[in-house]
């Protein structure tokens, strides 16, 4: 699937793309997630928004494939999520996808360069992709040098580093194999203005040099002018417009 832009420039790649998308929690009456459309294409940065309780979470997991559709397709790279088996969503989603988490998932007795490491030894082509420069160990310090994270932690389980270096090493497991896909939950929320601000330029350029599509789920509208692309949840997902004007 491609989107041609204006001018006859060359078609984009569809990376991302929500059809029909309908999802509800078990036992609750209404669907929390009602999007018509939605797509990304490859090195796109998209600024997710909204309100608490919007969805945005939901939807996050709903296009890693974590969360399965009631209704409608959710495609990676063109493969419908719910034609997949849970071990091959699984396997699909640690080739594709570096997926920084709310509350990092980090392995938490394993050192911070196991964790960084962690995709490259479930997926051959994360491996591959993170040693083409030489070998994946060196990337996973690349990339831990560059979110700042000071050598003398690198040994360290993941349990011993403070709220904040447990983010950044979460944003250097997602980057390591050059996915085509960065999902990233509220990843600034524990950082400083400083650290917030480095971090962003690190995971930005990296997802350009990569050519990796970005969707980055944020509170924080400082942020925003970062990003090429905004969308305000809302205004796609009728379940929480519809919500809203109930509660209004």
């Amino acid at each position: 699937m491609s989107t041609v832009p204006q001018g006859g420039a060359a078609p984009l790649r569809v990376v991302l793309a929500a059809e029909g998308l309908r999802f509800s929690w078990p036992g609750m009456p209404k669907p929390c997630i009602d999007i018509e459309a939605l797509r990304i294409t490859a090195g796109e940065a998209v600024f997710l928004h909204g309100p608490s309780g919007c969805g945005k979470s939901t939807l996050l997991s709903l296009l890693a494939g974590v969360l399965v559709a009631d209704e409608g397709r959710v495609s990676l790279l063109g493969h419908d999520w719910s034609q997949l088996s849970g071990a091959a969503r699984d396997r699909c989603r640690v080739a594709h996808v570096g997926y920084i988490f709310q509350q990092f998932n980090l392995l938490p007795y394993l050192s911070v360069l196991d964790n960084v490491l962690l995709p490259c030894r479930f997926s051959q082509r994360r491996e591959s992709q993170a040693a083409r420069g030489g070998s994946a160990r060196e990337e996973a310090e690349h990339l831990l040098e560059q979110m700042g994270l000071d050598r003398n932690l690198w040994k360290r389980q993941a349990m011993q580093l403070s709220v904040g270096q447990q983010q950044r090493v979460a944003a250097a497991r997602a980057l390591i194999g050059q996915p085509e896909v960065v999902i990233a939950d509220e990843p600034t929320s524990a950082l400083d203005e400083d650290r917030r601000e480095a971090f962003l330029d690190v995971l930005l350029t990296a997802c350009a040099v990569n050519n990796s599509a970005l969707v980055f789920v944020s509170h924080d509208q400082r942020i925003a002018q970062r990003f090429a692309r905004h969308v305000l949840l809302p205004e796609i997902n009728r379940a929480a417009t519809n919500a809203m004007a109930a509660d209004a």
